[in-house]
């Protein structure tokens, strides 16, 4: 069995160096939530010498509240905005002669696509448009990933290892209890659930079915190193290789 680990880096969270030997897809944030060029070019630098997958981290432009506030714009902006931060982060990987693989969003941007069809389709539009052959990565079982697969984009359904669900499989909002696992045993044992027996446990106590292709793991945290080890170790423990491909 196999399963990517991916992370979001390029954010400014200082665990970038450490965390990459770790993951086999980076999320590199590109401009409007976090990151600059600089920072781009050195994480894709980074990714390149330990062959790890390149994903774009594209988000809302929301620099003051880190990509996490809610909008609401028209599609064509969104799309827009999508090219705009995609196509940068594509031109620094070819300059360093590697390939972007996929597009990952960013937070509120992430959430709202996972239910709203028509921001959905404008994401998957633009990845589409810009180059068909990235993968579109998703909220498992979102309306990001069904319009990819509308558009005929390659997808990848994401679960998050240390993240609270709700019944209907949607993550629990960070303003509400239980949207973090801050234990790391319960953490591990709710990612191996969901990657070998594709269920969760949500916060109401029902199970949600999920399909994990990828699982994310947060590199802000105090503890994050220690816990992507310590998943790590968990899956090679279960024979579950780690790879993007």
């Amino acid at each position: 069995m196999k399963i990517d680990l991916n992370a979001d880096l390029g954010e400014g969270c200082g665990n970038d160096s450490a965390l990459m030997p770790l993951i086999s897809s980076a999320n590199i944030a590109c401009g409007f939530h976090a990151g600059d060029a600089r920072t781009m070019q050195e994480s894709v630098r980074l990714a390149l010498a330990h062959g790890v997958a390149i994903g774009a981290h594209p988000s809302f432009p929301d620099r003051e509240n880190f990509g996490r506030t809610a909008m609401q714009l028209p599609p064509e902006t969104v799309y827009a905005q999508m090219l705009y931060q995609i196509g940068a982060l594509a031109a620094i990987v070819r300059a360093e002669g590697g390939g972007l693989t996929h597009v990952k969003p960013h937070g509120m941007l992430y959430n709202q696509a996972a239910k709203q069809p028509p921001l959905a389709e404008a994401i998957a539009r633009a990845v589409k448009s810009l180059d068909p052959g990235l993968m579109l990565v998703g909220l498992a079982g979102s309306e990001l990933i069904r319009a990819g697969e509308r558009y005929g984009l390659a997808t990848r359904e994401e679960v998050f290892a240390d993240r609270g669900y709700l019944a209907d499989g949607s993550l629990v909002p960070r303003s509400e209890p239980g949207a973090l696992i801050e234990d790391d045993d319960e953490a591990v044992s709710r990612t191996l659930e969901m990657v070998l027996n594709s269920r969760v446990q949500s916060r109401d106590g029902v199970w949600a079915t999920v399909n994990a292709q990828t699982v994310c793991l947060h590199g802000d945290g105090a503890h994050a190193l220690a816990f992507a080890r310590r998943l790590r170790d968990a899956f090679e423990q279960r024979q579950i290789h780690i790879g993007a491909d």
